[in-house]
């Protein structure tokens, strides 16, 4: 497996235990096999400097992957997510729907060395946030993870993984180039979100207040 982390900096010895706890799927080393998209990740308009950092992982490790978009279903990433990041949570209801999700939905991805997933980034974020408020269907969810093609990302958990992390490079990335490029696709999906919140259909999909009232669980005939 060839990886891709994009960074202000060169990273050669990525440290366990690193990074932000409260992204996606918890504390790791946050990768991508798509170059490009490191490319545009490594650029933000306050840092001067780009990389997008080049890795392999070493064969003979064996790691243990879960590949939680196959494996899993779109309640089990929205589980997920709920327990690492910071949801604005303004209704009772949404509330009651978080402790749902946790309780019925989410995951336990400690055995496993590597998880790889949908990135929801910031604008993306809001798509889950808005279903939790039960705003948008599940099948829109669903479908707003590809609006922006925003790829799937590769995260390093394990200390074993760690071990396996092999460095190769560290390519400097242009920012005239990759910073607007960036800025495009998150106006792109800022667009479609706002698109999407104003067509939402209430007498069509299923809602998370169906989900509560239904009593759905993880192996729910809805779910395969």
């Amino acid at each position: 497996m060839v990886l891709f982390h994009g960074s202000d900096k060169v990273i050669e010895n990525p440290v366990p235990g690193g990074g932000n706890p409260n992204n996606d799927y918890g504390p790791g080393f946050y990768c991508t096999l798509n170059r490009e998209l490191a490319m545009e990740w490594a650029c933000k308009e306050n840092n001067p400097g780009a990389f997008a950092n080049h890795y392999s992982l070493e064969p003979s490790f064996r790691l243990k992957v879960f590949y939680l978009n196959r494996q899993g279903h779109i309640l089990n990433w929205l589980a997920v997510l709920l327990a690492n990041r910071k949801f604005h949570i303004s209704t009772p209801f949404a509330l009651q729907a978080r402790e749902y999700l946790l309780n019925h939905f989410l995951l336990d991805l400690s055995p496993y060395d590597i998880v790889v997933g949908y990135r929801a980034d910031d604008s993306y974020f809001s798509f889950a946030n808005l279903f939790l408020h039960n705003g948008l269907s599940m099948d829109h969810l669903n479908e707003a993870m590809h609006l922006g093609r925003l790829g799937e990302q590769t995260v390093i958990k394990s200390e074993r993984a760690y071990e396996a992390l092999v460095f190769m490079s560290a390519e400097p990335v242009d920012k005239s180039v990759y910073l607007p490029k960036r800025m495009v696709r998150d106006h792109k999906a800022r667009e479609d979100f706002q698109t999407v919140k104003a067509h939402v259909d209430y007498s069509k999909g299923i809602f998370m207040a169906d989900i509560l009232r239904e009593k759905w669980n993880n192996d729910d005939p809805h779910l395969r």
